[in-house]
């Protein structure tokens, strides 16, 4: 059952690429590179690593969309930006969350029921539509499990964090 969660900022070190629906390995295959920099760095993660839906265009197949790994403090961003990537902070705020337990070829479905449900609830997406195209201020698919601890997707946990207006 979706909830709703207050949030601080949340800083994070991330990359940022404009991909297709059959390209997502373009930026999510970068977490990896991400956690291992950030372990060089002597960075302290603070959190699931995830992916942030930036801009949605399904009618022309084009998505920006930003592989993160959530930091404990702040980071210098020309450091971050030395590397290839980026430092920022999650905006705080209020999100509709929802946990999804399965192989995440399944959450088309889950953030389905997440729009639903909102709906019905009355809620306000911070969401900017225009022309088929959807600018979100924050939404995001965090990866609770660890691949190399649990290596079947089927047991794989995701958690949906959409912010509130």
């Amino acid at each position: 059952m979706p909830r709703i969660v207050e949030h601080p900022d949340r800083p994070y070190v991330g990359v940022l690429r404009t991909i297709t629906m059959t390209t997502f390995g373009e930026v999510a295959d970068r977490i990896p590179e991400l956690i291992a920099w950030l372990g060089r760095q002597g960075v302290a993660l603070a959190g699931a690593p995830f992916l942030r839906y930036r801009v949605i265009e399904m009618a022309a197949d084009r998505l920006e969309v930003e592989a993160g790994v959530p930091i404990a403090r702040p980071l210098d961003g020309s450091l971050a930006e030395e590397a290839g990537f980026f430092a920022a902070a999650l905006p705080a705020g209020r999100y509709a969350t929802v946990t999804h337990h399965g192989h995440p070829d399944r959450l088309a479905g889950v953030i389905g029921d997440l729009l639903a449900w909102a709906e019905k609830e009355g809620l306000t997406w911070d969401l900017a539509q225009r022309d088929g195209v959807e600018r979100w201020g924050c939404r995001l698919e965090l990866y609770e499990t660890d691949p190399r601890v649990e290596p079947d997707p089927a047991n794989w946990d995701t958690t949906l964090e959409f912010r509130l207006a």
